[in-house]
């Protein structure tokens, strides 16, 4: 990550973090964070809950999917109930944003995620990188 970006900034809104390898049905057990595991929701979309709270309606879960770049992409997106009771997730935001998102939200597990993806960005699993706005 570039120096002078910090979580909560708005330069850090631009970072999204990738994969050098996809999550697959062999590997996605490597992802866990916390007690929670990835989940293939669709074919070649994981996902895993990073923020969720029985008594917080805000929820944030990790979207893990390749790009039209090729790239595999840990990207994140919102949690919520429709009117039927129906769960869903929202559009992926880059992770930054999610980041900043979560770190508005609750700023300790803002840090411990942000620690996770650098746990394997330092196993030379990911990297961050900018993306346009």
């Amino acid at each position: 990550m570039e120096d002078g970006i910090k979580l909560g900034g708005a330069a850090f809104a631009n970072l999204m973090f990738t994969l050098k390898t996809p999550v697959t049905q062999k590997n996605h057990k490597d992802y866990k964070f916390m007690e929670y595991e990835m989940t293939e929701i669709a074919p070649d979309i994981w996902a895993m809950p990073v923020y969720m709270q029985d008594d917080d309606d805000f929820s944030l879960f990790f979207i893990v999917t390749k790009i039209e770049t090729g790239e595999t992409v840990m990207a994140f997106a919102t949690g919520s109930e429709d009117d039927k009771g129906e769960f869903a997730l929202s559009q992926p935001m880059n992770t930054g944003v999610g980041l900043n998102q979560l770190n508005e939200h609750d700023h300790d597990r803002a840090e411990n995620v942000l620690h996770f993806l650098n746990q394997i960005s330092k196993a030379n699993e990911g990297d961050w990188r900018m993306v346009q706005a």
